[in-house]
């Protein structure tokens, strides 16, 4: 099974702040901007609250609840309006696309969503971030791969249900694509299945990436196995050997600034497995698609 570390979300290029980490803790993903998509921050929920306002006042103004929103990927069930037989997806096109291909990811990898967060609180009756308080890195979702979709190949009329995602609606790209969840999957010795798809609902210390001591989202510290020795592959994006730093029960890794997807081949790194399983045993009561 391939492992793919894939950045979603607002950042400093796409949005211009991170997502707010609310005060209850809960991770808030604001989907960038999308001036083509039919979908509209007001029309996403967060629990109760519309990512319009929220959205409007972290950028204070740039970005408001009747602009386009690229809600990709798409994971909550009631985070939108959904027609019959919807599923979660993932959609991708261009180079990342073109990255995902060329590292052979298809039916029964794994995708793990992470982004830039902040905490943020409501001041004055706006949000703001908190003063002080600084970006990092986190995990807040997954989708196990049960189906690939070339839009291009789809004959008219397939997926009804997926219509009103962003990748139906943008730019032609003949590698423009759609990754489907599966209803479930096993992983390493667990007993009990994991949902297909979900998220992380709350802020918790190991889904933190960036290295707490560490001056930048960027800069990494992950658990050992991830560390590209004894000539195994690394992390699609890092295979610069300065980039890593071996510290058990820790590596430090200066994280790539471009690249959306970074793929990890998990049946050479056995203990990167079991560390994806211990973060979906935490998630598995969390939201997501039964």
């Amino acid at each position: 099974m391939r492992l793919i570390l894939s950045r979603k979300g607002f950042d400093s290029s796409a949005g211009g702040c991170p997502s707010p980490v609310l005060p209850d803790g809960s991770l808030c993903v604001l989907p960038i901007p999308d001036s083509q998509s039919r979908i509209r921050y007001d029309d996403v929920t967060h629990g109760e609250r519309r990512l319009g306002k929220i959205a409007r006042d972290l950028t204070r103004g740039r970005i408001r609840g009747n602009h386009g929103a690229h809600l990709d990927p798409d994971l909550v069930a009631d985070a939108f309006p959904r027609a019959e037989g919807w599923r979660p997806v993932l959609g991708q096109t261009g180079s990342a696309q073109g990255h995902l291909r060329n590292q052979g990811v298809s039916a029964g990898d794994l995708f793990l969503f992470f982004g830039v967060f902040r905490r943020a609180e409501v001041w004055q009756r706006r949000w703001r971030f908190v003063p002080g308080s600084r970006p990092f890195h986190a995990i807040w979702g997954w989708l196990h791969i049960g189906d690939v979709h070339r839009i291009d190949d789809l004959a008219p009329g397939a997926l009804p249900w997926a219509g009103y995602h962003p990748h139906f609606h943008g730019e032609p790209d003949t590698g423009n694509t759609l990754y489907v969840s599966s209803d479930r999957f096993s992983l390493a010795d667990e007993k009990k299945p994991f949902p297909g798809s979900g998220v992380f609902t709350h802020l918790d210390a190991p889904l933190v990436l960036s290295d707490p001591d560490g001056r930048l989202p960027t800069q990494w510290r992950l658990p050992s196995g991830f560390f590209p020795g004894d000539g195994r592959p690394a992390l699609s994006y890092h295979t610069r050997p300065d980039r890593w730093r071996l510290a058990p029960p820790y590596c430090y890794l200066d994280c790539a600034a471009r690249g959306q997807e970074f793929v990890l081949d998990m049946g050479v790194y056995p203990d990167v497995s079991d560390w994806v399983a211990g973060l979906l045993r935490t998630g598995r009561d969390a939201r997501h698609h039964p």
